[in-house]
């Protein structure tokens, strides 16, 4: 069995080694700077880890674990143009540092060639079964970022409504590189679903952490400035319950920020104001609590998977270093 760190290594030295020379440079340069950030791997490596629970060589599906990952990139490609965003994982995005038209155009190509890895190599008989849930998975997060597209321009998002987008938008990927792995080692299909569901409540907490990290974390260990939700007014965990626990003063100084021009106010004097209105009506708690529900939720699951807790052992570690916590 393998731990966490050794497949993180294993999937940085295989993306390391992919092939990057086709022309026009221009096209590619992104995408290499892109996938030589770093960062944890957490899809592919929970692919290798869902496989190595019931398979040991894990190199066998090298290709479909540098595909997710391929993917999940191209995905940040473009959100973080339709964001506007300035940084990622500590560096400039792709669209401040070259501009709009490559963020668009290398993520295209990533789309095109996560897909050509997923089929590479696919193990006799697994190839329709990987492709109809990658791509069942690729038009959830599609949808998902559509409702976090029309929740910008709504007041009345429900707490609901914003799980269900962060399920899809974040959690159904999680979810698919863990069945993926389970499916492509030949797994039960019982515990191939029950890794999904696993992937599922580990997402929704991972994402809901991302949202407390944005207004609590260390930008030096965040990765990029704290407050940036606030400063957009995005609709997050944190700002959805606020509105429906504030009351009178609390109200109304919450809505003023909302409403306010940029170029009207500090930064940091909004991200100040907004959080200590969080303090005062307990969402540091709330979103707290609902981390812990969701994670121990994906503990339960884990747990019904039919193999020795000691084979599951790995797996479990993997998630509780991300959310940095122990139950």
């Amino acid at each position: 069995m393998y731990n966490w760190k050794e497949l993180l290594g294993y999937i940085n030295g295989e993306i390391a080694a992919m092939p990057l020379d086709r022309k026009p440079s221009e096209l590619y340069a992104p995408i290499r700077y892109v996938l030589s950030m770093g960062g944890k791997r957490i899809r592919p490596v929970l692919m290798l880890m869902a496989y190595n629970l019931f398979k040991d060589d894990v190199t066998a599906i090298r290709s479909q674990a540098v595909a997710i990952e391929i993917y999940h990139n191209y995905t940040l490609l473009h959100d973080d143009l339709m964001d506007r965003a300035d940084m990622r994982r500590g560096m400039p995005t792709v669209h401040r540092k070259w501009n709009d038209n490559a963020a668009v155009l290398s993520g295209d190509s990533m789309l095109v060639m996560a897909y050509r890895f997923m089929q590479r190599g696919c193990p006799e008989g697994r190839l329709d079964e990987v492709m109809e849930l990658f791509t069942e998975t690729a038009l959830e997060i599609g949808e998902g970022q559509q409702y976090d597209i029309e929740f910008e321009t709504r007041r009345d998002v429900g707490e609901e409504e914003y799980i269900e987008m962060i399920r899809l938008k974040t959690s159904v990927l999680l979810a698919c590189a863990l069945k993926m792995g389970a499916c492509l080692a030949g797994a039960p299909g019982e515990d191939a679903d029950l890794l999904y569901r696993f992937g599922e409540c580990l997402g929704l907490a991972f994402q809901l952490q991302d949202d407390y990290l944005d207004v609590y974390g260390d930008p030096a260990v965040f990765g990029k400035k704290i407050g940036g939700d606030i400063l957009c007014n995005k609709k997050t965990y944190m700002l959805i319950n606020a509105f429906c626990r504030a009351q009178g003063e609390e109200r109304e100084a919450l809505q003023s920020w909302i409403d306010k021009k940029e170029g009207t106010f500090r930064p940091e004097e909004k991200i100040a104001a907004v959080t200590s209105l969080y303090d005062k009506m307990g969402i540091r708690e709330l979103c707290d609590e609902k981390i812990r529900f969701y994670f121990e939720q994906a503990c339960r699951i884990l747990d019904e998977v039919r193999l020795p807790q000691e084979r599951k052992k790995p797996l479990w570690d993997m998630a509780q270093s991300l959310l940095n916590r122990k139950f």
